[in-house]
């Protein structure tokens, strides 16, 4: 299981073609039960690696070419069938590709085929998935988070070194966190959502998972170019996120919000979380008290403002325009009701209710609208904190990944574990997961444990370093589940 960075060196001294790399790779999804790939397709695969090949023959000096990626089902994908991870879509084939493929192609990266997701990107543990739960390498009894759990388990069971994610809530800094690697949500607007099948449009953002922070800047170099096509796509000059990777982090201040560090915290992720920060201590950091009143107030927010653009969102998918359609109807309106009853699960159906209650006549003022002004005093809340400090840390979830099913009839439960990375979302700033240990106890001793760091619009490259300085320090993201 060797990073990009290994990877792409073996492949530039020949020591390892792509087409070999890829083969090897496929091998390995072939005989895993993870359950982590719902789609592969070994000749286009193939067929990429070859082009990689010759690339590389041609002395093309990439730092991406020949590396095999996969991506999250959200992002429609040319040759392998889009799904959201819905029986509404399955068997949908994309005549295009998204942004972000699109761009991983032109790096020259090989594509191994489509990962399981939360069906429609909603949920905290891929347990929500037409396709069936996602099963954590680390232990196979406990779920590797949500939504982008087939992309987490992937990375961490070796299936892939690279995969594509979606945070909308932290659906990529929780899967990295319970599956114990390196993943990145940008801020919004970085990454471009064209091609991305939509849950909430104001705060989907795409991002990369990988084993180490330099992996996940390699990877964010390829993924931020500006794109027209999605009008929530910032206009800025190309960035190398890897240029601060060498930076001391004397002086640098960590802001530790006590709201992050209350009573619903396991006591063995606090104790991880705590170690971590004496690390960064003695990188030359300083510990900062910071305060971000308004985070118990992040789940009621988002839990009004996701729901309400879901509905809004997957309304298209009626039987006529999009998705599955029922075989039995007797009239249009029959056929909508039964076609969205089939195709949609119990999640997407319970937050397309609650969308469409709060966006109702009577009920938008009381709700959608004021979720909205929580939402700038949560994104004030930040601002205010980093008059402090340089960069905010904390855990990602309050416990380590929980078992398969034991949530399954308390949604509410599965909620309140992105009480941690929620604000984030809403507030639109770049945040990160990082390994930093694991939890206690015969059952949790094998179960990761993730630090978030938060920093402010646009400083993706400069909290990059801060997590590959703790790489370079500690061994956390070195080590590998058993996997069989």
């Amino acid at each position: 299981m060797q990073t990009l960075k290994q990877l792409s060196a073996l492949l530039k001294s020949k020591q390892l073609s792509a087409t070999e790399l890829a083969q090897s790779y496929l091998d390995r999804i072939t005989s895993s039960d993870l359950n982590a790939f719902i789609n592969v397709n070994p000749e286009q695969t193939l067929a990429q690696a070859k082009q990689a090949d010759a690339r590389l023959a041609r002395g093309d000096a990439g730092e991406l070419i020949g590396l095999p990626i996969a991506h999250k089902d959200i992002f429609v994908t040319c040759g392998w069938p889009s799904t959201a991870g819905s029986k509404m879509l399955s068997g949908y084939n994309s005549p295009f590709d998204a942004s972000v493929v699109e761009q991983f192609r032109t790096a020259g990266m090989v594509t191994l085929g489509k990962l399981n997701c939360d069906e429609f990107a909603m949920g905290s543990s891929n347990e929500n998935s037409f396709f069936g739960p996602v099963k954590n390498p680390w232990d196979k009894a406990a779920v590797p988070g949500g939504s982008s759990g087939g992309s987490g388990a992937a990375v961490a069971g070796g299936l892939t070194p690279a995969a594509t994610g979606t945070d909308t809530g932290g659906s990529i800094r929780q899967p990295a966190a319970l599956c114990g690697i390196t993943g990145i949500k940008p801020t919004y607007g970085r990454v471009s959502r064209y091609g991305m099948i939509a849950f909430a449009s104001s705060l989907d953002q795409g991002g990369p998972m990988a084993w180490t922070a330099e992996d996940c800047a390699l990877l964010l170099n390829a993924m931020t170019a500006y794109d027209p096509r999605d009008a929530t796509c910032i206009e800025s000059d190309a960035e190398d996120f890897t240029r601060h990777l060498g930076d001391s982090l004397k002086g640098l201040k960590i802001g530790i919000p006590k709201e992050y560090f209350g009573d619903g915290l396991a006591a063995d992720v606090r104790a991880a979380i705590e170690a971590a920060l004496k690390d960064y201590e003695k990188l030359g950091a300083t510990l900062v008290d910071v305060s971000l009143p308004k985070t118990s107030m992040s789940i009621p927010a988002y839990y009004v403002i996701a729901p309400a653009e879901a509905s809004s969102n997957l309304s298209r998918f009626d039987g006529v325009r999009y998705g599955h359609r029922a075989k039995d109807y007797t009239d249009l309106s029959d056929m909508y009701r039964k076609s969205r009853a089939e195709g949609f699960g119990d999640e997407v159906k319970r937050r397309i209710l609650i969308g469409a209650y709060v966006l109702s006549h009577g009920y938008y003022d009381a709700y959608y609208l004021q979720a909205q002004k929580i939402r700038r005093l949560i994104a004030n809340d930040f601002q205010d904190a980093f008059k402090s400090c340089d960069v905010i840390m904390g855990p990602v979830a309050p416990t380590v990944a929980w078992d398969l099913g034991s949530k399954a009839n308390d949604p509410v439960a599965n909620y309140l574990a992105d009480i941690y990375t929620l604000s984030t979302s809403l507030a639109g700033l770049p945040g990160m997961s990082i390994p930093c240990g694991f939890g206690q106890g015969e059952k949790n001793a094998h179960r990761p444990v993730g630090l978030q760091l938060i920093g402010n619009y646009f400083n993706e490259a400069k909290l990059l370093n801060v997590a590959h300085q703790f790489q370079l320090a500690t061994d956390w993201h070195s080590r590998r589940p058993a996997v069989e």
